[in-house]
């Protein structure tokens, strides 16, 4: 039993058969020799990428070789390998399967957007003012918790169980120190305050406020603004009592001078 050829081999054969030397045939197909000598010795890796089967193709019909009857010799030759050409009968198939869903789509939207009979119809007079009635959401339940819950709009309580609302806000750097009374066991606190920045905090108990720049800041103490009347850069001490009232600091008496006689009844001094 012979061996099976290769493409290569059965090109050779069919160009030898027909006295034709590698040199006319590629002279006449307008290839590069080498690239013939290539495809007679199956060096595919020699060619072109992409071009061993068209080249292969090419040989086989010019010389003759059904390469169909070879197909296992055609199969080795490197490349994608060529799609079968398509079924009328499985094109019309499509096509008809195609302008059918076409047809159903169009269907669909006119009945959507062309009322029926039904929809023409006016609703009832109760559901007209249901929906021509604004419908709103339910207020959001006050919560019993001290901490702010999400949904509440309440504003926060100025005095509390846990003391007064002190609140802070800079227009430049200051520090700000809050001690509580000696004896209710509370720790002072600290911090520097920059521009527009905000401090809230409760603070039980009477306390103490001392600011070193007293001029750039805002203070409201259990709702209530404190004038201070500080210039920048001048520090400030404020104390307040258990319900976040200002204690003002007594005024100065002035000293007493000496009398002043009375005049006569005439207003001449004597």
């Amino acid at each position: 039993m012979t061996e099976a050829l290769s493409v290569g081999q059965l090109i050779q054969k069919a160009r030898e058969a027909r006295g034709l030397t590698r040199e006319a045939l590629a002279k006449e197909l307008k290839l590069p020799l080498r690239q013939l000598e290539a495809i007679e010795r199956d060096d595919w890796v020699a060619l072109p990428p992409g071009r061993p089967r068209p080249l292969a193709r090419q040989l086989a019909t010019r010389l003759e070789v059904d390469l169909e009857y070879h197909t296992g010799a055609f199969q080795i030759v490197p490349g994608v390998q060529e799609l079968d050409p398509p079924d009328p009968r499985q094109e019309l198939l499509e096509r008809v399967v195609m302008a059918l869903l076409t047809a159903a789509s169009v269907l669909v939207v006119l009945w959507l957007v062309v009322p029926g009979p039904r929809l023409g119809r006016k609703p009832p007079p109760n559901l007209l003012a249901a929906l021509s009635k604004p419908t709103l959401p339910p207020p959001p339940v006050a919560s019993s918790s001290p901490f702010p819950v999400l949904g509440e709009l309440l504003p926060e309580a100025p005095l509390n169980e846990q003391g007064a609302l002190v609140s802070l806000r800079a227009v430049d750097t200051c520090n700000v120190r809050i001690e509580p009374a000696t004896g209710l066991g509370g720790q002072p606190q600290s911090r520097t305050l920059h521009v527009s920045e905000p401090w809230r905090l409760r603070v039980l108990g009477s306390f103490t406020l001392l600011l070193d720049n007293a001029g750039v800041v805002n203070v409201e103490v259990a709702g209530r603004r404190i004038p201070h009347g500080q210039s920048v850069g001048e520090p400030w001490t404020g104390r307040f009592d258990e319900k976040g009232r200002w204690l003002r600091p007594a005024l100065p008496e002035l000293p007493e001078g000496p009398p002043v006689p009375d005049d006569d009844e005439d207003g001449s001094r004597p």
